[in-house]
């Protein structure tokens, strides 16, 4: 449920569903607009987690390919997207079109359905399908970035020409993707995103390989950042979030 997915091209694809400035404060993981995303949030999501998933996913499902182990990332990635899809869906007066059940998601991603960060993903699946887009034919450079995804993740054989590879990958699910988003990019900078350099950089997959290997994403305010500060564990987030911490944005 993180995102859709793409299946090798050998077989049939099925499917899930630029800044004015610099804005920094100690404890702050990202602006979206006027509204903060503390530190602190993402850590007490990521602490929800932790709590009520005691086992890893591969020992709770046995013979089931377990899923990556959420980070600090994949948590501020999804609060920062669902409140620029909240923010566009009320100024635009966008209604979802489905809803995503959180016990699907947590079926997914193979985590309790009460957790929090379950039902932030479910919520924000919600507001994605009311946000209208218009399928968009790849570039040629886009097609050439995708598959060398899928050649780099094991997904499209060596025996398989670029062309064959274009062929199978281009369609409906692709188009789509491509479409959402655009349409989410534009809004991420209409509302002036700004993340925090311990995230960076921090991007959102609609459209992955199996394997969880991001096939098109949304970039998530600034690009990268020169400091070297591991967010990999929960604990990393916690010290960031406190009073003296270092590392914030500049």
């Amino acid at each position: 449920m993180r995102a859709r997915r793409l299946v090798a091209v050998a077989s049939v694809a099925v499917g899930l569903i630029a800044l004015s400035g610099c804005r920094a404060e100690p404890g702050i993981a990202a602006y979206i607009g006027d509204h903060r995303i503390t530190d602190e949030r993402v850590a007490a999501v990521l602490k929800d987690l932790r709590d009520k998933n005691p086992e890893s996913p591969a020992a709770s499902q046995p013979g089931q390919a377990a899923p990556k182990p959420t980070g600090p990332a994949d948590v501020a990635s999804v609060l920062v997207l669902s409140e620029v899809c909240k923010q566009v869906s009320a100024e635009k007066n966008y209604q979802p079109r489905g809803q995503v059940a959180a016990d699907q998601v947590a079926q997914a991603l193979q985590l309790t359905a009460d957790t929090e960060y379950v039902q932030q993903v479910s919520a924000l699946y919600t507001c994605l399908s009311g946000v209208p887009s218009e399928a968009v034919a790849p570039t040629e450079q886009e097609m050439k970035t995708l598959i060398a995804v899928g050649r780099e993740a094991g997904q499209i054989p060596a025996a398989t020409s670029d062309q064959e590879a274009a062929s199978q990958l281009d369609g409906d699910q692709l188009r789509g993707a491509l479409a959402t988003r655009r349409s989410l990019v534009e809004a991420v900078e209409r509302y002036d995103v700004t993340v925090s350099p311990r995230y960076r950089p921090l991007e959102f997959p609609v459209l992955s390989f199996p394997g969880d290997i991001p096939a098109v994403s949304v970039p998530l305010g600034e690009p990268g950042s020169d400091m070297v500060t591991d967010v990999s564990t929960p604990e990393s987030v916690e010290s960031a979030a406190t009073p003296d911490a270092e590392g914030t944005a500049s």
